[in-house]
């Protein structure tokens, strides 16, 4: 008798066909990224949905259509630009990767995203399992995906113990993603697995009762939906302190330009002293913030404002802004513009500065 490989072993047509026959029939059509063939767009949406629901994507996908139509459109525009239209999208390093990735196909393949899932793996912010999805999307290929999604309805499905993060479980995840895919129907089979991840079988409340898969679902029939996929190991999470300066005058504040890489790279934001500094050693910057204040102009007021909170993938950072308002100011320092707080809106700026300097700028409060 012939011995069965692992990947034989782990192959399934009945899986993938009942993905794709209920994704025809009950799977998301209508997004507007989708019966696209425009690698372009379908790149685009893949990066904007990296950790990011698609509620959330939809406008910023629209404006950033309207702006940057084309890839060449997109390489050509200056970085600030990107970083503007991003803001408040978060983790900041897809818009940076976005736009060195468009550079790159423009440079090295003449603005046509290679088709090669392995070339496409190579750009900027792509890797395996996005490069999967945009050239089966693009182009038909068969290619396995493995996003959180995916990971979450294996997991289920199969039975897989163990964290999915964890190298050895994501190595065994691969190998039965690359074993289930069909011979054909590649694009209805990969958003079929995306839709089930996203409508179905969500983290908490999976809908099991409307699942194609509940009769081979080894959580569903074990009681376990809850426990599977494994949690990560939970670590406690640091907290930083930010103190941050609010310098205003005539209508307009005092913005830093971040470095292009680390926390917000890239972003205009509030200039701080001490940068984000860990709860345990930090102690109150107001005293250095007064000081560094009167090095920027004639101060006439310095207010304290209401502390607030933002919470990073790795760390909790408690952010204490002091208003400063100048009567005459100094010499602009390197690296810093004044921006009109009716502009402050469109500026490319973290979402919690973003968010404080609005409500600043409120005829009430300004």
């Amino acid at each position: 008798m012939k011995r069965l490989t692992e990947f034989e072993d782990l192959a399934d047509p009945t899986f993938s066909q009942g993905v794709i026959d209920w994704q025809r029939a009950h799977g998301r059509h209508t997004l507007p990224w989708q019966n696209t063939r425009d690698a372009y767009r379908v790149w685009l949406s893949e990066i904007m949905l990296q950790q990011t629901q698609v509620a959330a994507v939809l406008g910023y996908y629209a404006r950033f259509l309207e702006r940057f139509p084309t890839v060449q459109a997109l390489a050509a525009g200056p970085i600030e630009d990107v970083m503007a239209h991003w803001s408040g999208l978060g983790y900041y390093t897809r818009a940076r990767n976005l736009h060195a990735c468009a550079v790159r196909v423009v440079n090295e393949y003449d603005g046509v995203f290679p088709a090669d899932p392995v070339l496409l793996a190579d750009l900027p912010g792509i890797g395996r399992s996005t490069a999967a999805a945009i050239t089966a999307f693009s182009n038909g290929t068969r290619a396995a995906i493995l996003d959180g999604n995916v990971k979450r309805v294996f997991a289920r499905v199969f039975g897989v113990e163990g964290y999915p993060g964890e190298k050895r479980v994501e190595e065994g995840l691969w190998r039965r993603a690359d074993a289930l895919l069909p011979d054909e129907g590649i694009e209805a089979y990969t958003q079929g697995l995306m839709d089930l991840g996203a409508t179905l079988c969500t983290r908490s409340k999976p809908d099991c009762g409307r699942c194609p898969l509940q009769a081979r679902c080894v959580a569903y029939a074990t009681g376990r939906t809850d426990e599977l996929p494994v949690r990560k190991p939970k670590k406690t999470t640091p907290e930083k302190r930010a103190d941050m300066l609010v310098v205003v005058h005539d209508n307009e504040v005092l913005l830093e330009q971040r470095a292009g890489t680390g926390i917000w790279g890239g972003l205009l934001s509030l200039p701080e002293v001490d940068g984000h500094v860990h709860i345990a050693t930090a102690h109150d910057g107001g005293i250095a913030l007064a000081a560094h204040a009167q090095t920027l102009g004639s101060v006439e007021e310095v207010q304290a404002l209401l502390p607030l909170v933002h919470v990073f993938t790795h760390y909790k950072l408690h952010i204490y802004p002091h208003k400063v308002t100048l009567g005459e100011r100094a010499a602009t320092p390197a690296g810093h513009v004044w921006v009109r707080m009716d502009d402050v809106a469109d500026a490319a700026l973290p979402a919690p500065v973003k968010k404080l300097l609005l409500e600043l700028a409120r005829p009430s409060l300004f």
